[in-house]
């Protein structure tokens, strides 16, 4: 039997970006060269390029409309949907970390605290970011920095090794078969799970009962 591979790409912060660039210089070159001046001038006209540049390049923020399809952000073990390029708000090569504004329902944000460990985030205070569906880490959120990781603070930093994904409506993906195994954990699944799994408990009690008492009654007749 043939193995069925995942159609999922290695996600690269730093191509997705210079992707994101090249197809904003398309869409002005583009404009450029279909605007017609009414009058029939030579008239020339300047597209400004709206990247943004925050604290010496460590974060990039780009338009929405800069990137040709959006890309998915999956959960690297059960692939649940955790979030998407929409929300992107830029990355940390250096953490291997990409950052975005906002993630999926199937994220949980923990309530404990943590002190950061590296010398270069010291003195800050963030909660880890889990799966909800297999209760993996997937990254953190700052919520207390110095004033250098300001821009970080309050944002979604997923590992770049916790997650997968692709790009909507790419011609070279196909639908995968899951096995059992690979299938994500909906919560109806684990509801049927645990309600399976209560009522075998109550069986087990149940037996663990009647032998209790077969026992008592044959060290009753053994002492008569």
């Amino acid at each position: 039997m043939s193995k069925t591979c995942f159609p999922f790409f290695d996600f690269n912060p730093r191509k997705f970006k210079k992707k994101r660039r090249k197809s904003r210089e398309k869409a002005m070159s583009e404009k450029r060269n279909n605007f017609q001046d009414p009058k029939g001038s030579n008239m020339t006209f300047d597209f400004t390029d709206c990247t943004i540049d925050k604290d010496d390049s460590k974060q990039v923020t780009l338009e929405e409309d800069d990137i040709d399809a959006p890309v998915v952000f999956l959960c690297g073990s059960c692939k649940l949907p955790v979030g998407d390029s929409l929300s992107w708000a830029g990355s940390e090569e250096e953490n291997n970390q990409i950052i975005l504004k906002r993630v999926s329902d199937n994220v949980i944000v923990g309530k404990e605290t943590h002190i950061a460990g590296t010398i270069k985030e010291l003195g800050c205070l963030v909660v880890h970011l889990t799966c909800g569906g297999c209760s993996s880490l997937l990254g953190l959120v700052y919520i207390s920095t110095p004033r250098k990781l300001d821009y970080i603070r309050s944002l979604f930093c997923l590992d770049v090794a916790a997650i997968e994904s692709y790009v909507l409506g790419s011609s070279k993906q196909q639908v995968a078969s899951l096995s059992t195994k690979q299938q994500p954990i909906t919560l109806e699944y684990r509801q049927t799970v645990e309600q399976q799994l209560a009522e075998i408990k109550a069986v087990t009690l149940s037996m663990g009962q009647r032998l209790l008492g077969l026992e008592a009654e044959l060290q009753c007749k053994s002492q008569m």
